[in-house]
Parts: structure tokens; sequence; C-alpha cells
């Protein structure tokens, strides 16, 4: 089975050629970004130890479906970097290739020299993406990182949840995902850099840090006023009400009063009127501080309609609302339909899969779903081939175990 070869000759990264090393999965969610735009993106997994990513999460017909969203539009191919063979033959592609992504524990590529003078010295333009827990250097470079010790060292779990109930991780990727953008943009700006130099450089990503750059100005709060964020819930330091609220049918709605002017329009809609009038009202600190006296007049007035009856009159109000969705809802939210959000796929291996759709709409040069994450090494002999590679060099590499 070849993969397809339809890529938008329109698409922005067309002709961009990238090499995926990295497993699990900020490293992998990068090349699939970038190659969502049209990159040629080549998924290099050990031939005996495929990505971890493959067996992660449910499964149908023993084909991980999670993989078919993180390995979509790329070719994949198998290659051991400890053999001699395979070292030479990373070199080779390193060669015609601008980015390389990968998430070793540093000193590794080393080890099979493979660093970064080995990489530079085949391809002067070589961009390195190099994605690890802690960084390539410090004390905690070579201590095994993922997004889990990311959520906890940021100070993410220790503002989230309940004052009285202990941190809370989340229940996804949510570092690794925050990193996978990150490393994505980092490309960007290195290839941008490139096409004024001439020359490739190194992006050293850590984990630990993207996600501390997203949970806002805790360390200036804290440089400047000693002040450490509590756990506070659903509820936010910074304004009210704000917070989910369960309606008479039993669901939820989300509510958030970040401006003044909608905080205003609830008090109107749930006819509290009169506490505008409050001078702590004025301010989001204000309203904060009076959280209690503001929950219970809009979860009150939220207790007693339906979840379609509460966002009817909040639309027609102007102020911000939202259901709280489980993915069954997500699939049949009209704006999401709209969007094409979750679009269809199809696969040769499952049918018609449903998935995230590219990141965002481009009007000229859109991106695509090509085709969904492909078998381990399914494409190993074309792009060898494709590298000039003959079949007793095929040959000679699996004798060694390279392949």
């Amino acid at each position: 089975m070849t993969a397809p070869t339809t890529a938008s000759t329109t698409a922005p990264l067309t002709g961009l050629r990238v090499l995926g090393l990295a497993t699990l999965f900020a490293g992998p969610m990068a090349a699939t970004l970038l190659g969502d735009f049209g990159a040629e993106v080549v998924k290099i997994e050990h031939p005996a130890k495929p990505d971890p990513s493959r067996g992660h999460g449910p499964s149908k017909d023993g084909v991980g479906l999670w993989w078919k969203m993180l390995g979509r539009n790329k070719r994949t191919m198998t290659l051991d970097l400890s053999r001699p063979g395979g070292r030479a033959t990373l070199l080779r592609l390193a060669a015609r290739t601008d980015v390389i992504i990968e998430n070793f524990r540093p000193g590794t590529l080393e080890k099979w020299d493979l660093g970064w003078p080995e990489l530079s010295a085949a391809n002067p333009r070589l961009v390195l993406a190099r994605v690890t827990g802690f960084g390539q250097f410090g004390p905690y470079a070579h201590r095994p990182g993922f997004g889990t010790l990311a959520e906890a060292m940021s100070g993410f779990a220790a503002i989230t949840g309940e004052p009285d109930s202990p941190p809370t991780l989340p229940p996804f990727g949510l570092a690794d995902s925050i990193a996978g953008l990150t490393t994505a943009y980092a490309v960007m700006t290195a290839l941008a850099a490139r096409e004024r130099t001439g020359e490739g450089q190194v992006v050293d990503l850590a984990l630990i840090e993207p996600i501390l750059a997203a949970l806002g100005p805790q360390p200036l709060w804290y440089d400047q006023l000693g002040h450490v964020q509590p756990r506070t819930g659903n509820r936010s330091p910074n304004n009210a009400p704000r917070g989910v609220y369960r309606t008479a049918d039993g669901t939820w709605v989300a509510v958030s009063t970040s401006a003044q002017s909608v905080a205003e329009r609830v008090m109107h809609l749930v006819g509290r009127p009169e506490l505008i009038d409050e001078p702590w009202f004025a301010s989001g600190a204000g309203r904060a501080a009076h959280a209690d006296v503001l929950d219970e007049a809009v979860g009150g007035w939220i207790a007693a309609r339906t979840r379609g009856d509460v966002l009817a009159a909040f639309e027609k109000a102007e102020a911000a609302v939202a259901p709280v969705q489980d993915v069954r809802d997500v699939m049949a939210d009209p704006q999401y339909q709209a969007l094409d959000t979750v679009t269809t796929v199809d696969d040769p291996e499952l049918g018609p899969l449903r998935m995230q759709n590219v990141l965002f709409r481009l009007s000229a040069t859109p991106g695509a779903i090509r085709w969904a994450g492909r078998p381990h090494g399914a494409d190993t002999e074309q792009v060898l081939t494709e590298l000039g590679l003959t079949p007793g060099d095929l040959t000679a590499l699996r004798a060694e175990g390279a392949l």
C-alpha cells in the first residue's frame, strides 16, 4: 500500500521536508501540524518498537485510533538509528530535509554520532527541533520527562481544582498539546530566520516552559506582590459571576462575565439589577469578592429553567454563555458543523473516520487532511528508493537489522 499522492500544490508548506523522529506526543503533534499544511512528513519509527501512541487509548480491529489522527499526512518508515546503516541512512535523509523533530533524552543522538555537528555538516540549512521534558541543559535535563510532570511543575495542577481538594491534573495531554503547538511555531520561526541567513539552527524546547507561559502572569504577580494564586474551582479571582451552573433538566452551562457590560446584562437578565448599583460591582475583582451573592442570583435563575431556555435567553440578552458539552454534543454542535471542525477522512484500513480538522482556515492556501495515520513502516521502501537506495542496499539494511 503506497501513500496517497494528492498533496495540494497550493498548500503553503508544499516542498518543505520534515523527518519525525519523536514519539509521545508533542513532537509528533508538531509534525502533524506541519503536514496539515502541505509539508512532506516522513515518520521514522524503530523497526521493532513502533511509536507507543499506536497503542494508546481505544482501538478498532487492532488498529489504534489515536494514531490515525496523530499520524495523519505522514509517510511511515522504519530505521534503527543505533545501527551503522541506520545512522548513515539518516544522514542521507538529513541532507535533503528541511526539519528534523526529535525527542530523545539529551545526549542520545550524540551517542549515535547524530548530534548537531554531524547533522548540520550533512545539511547546513537543517532545522533540528529537540523536544524534551526539561531542555538540553540544567540539573533536570537527563531525567525522563512527560507532560504530566510539566503540568505539575509549572503550577497548573496547583491552581486547578476546588480549594479543599487535591491539586488536579488534566485528563488529557495538555502540556504536550501546548508544546506541540509551540514547537510548530518555533520551527516556522527558525525557517523564517533561515530565509535571511541561509543557515539552519537548533530549536531547544522543554515541555515545562510553554505551559508556564500559558498560565499567564503568575511569576510576575509573585515577583512584584508575593501573590500565590490559590485553587478556586470554577471561580475566577478576576471576575464574577463565572462558573458552571446546573439547569432544570440536569445539564450544565458555563457563564463568563469578563466584560463589565456583560456582567450588567446578566444581572438584568436574572432579575437582580439592583446589584449593579453596589460599589463593588464596578470592577471584576470587586465582583469576584462577592461571588457567593452573584452565584446565588445567577445559579438560582438558571436552575429554574431548561438548558435550551437558558441559552436562548442569554443569546437574546447578548450575554456570554455556552453549554457544557461532552464529545457527543460536540459532534452534533451546529457551529462545529458549520466550521467543519470535525471532518471525515477516508481510510483504507477502517473506512470513513471523523477527526478534528486542520487548526485554522487560510483563504488562499488552505491545509487539508490528505490521509489518516498509516501502518508501521508502510512507506519504508518507497522513501528509501526515492533517496536513491537500491534493492541491494535495502537487503543489506534489513540484514543488519536497521530496517
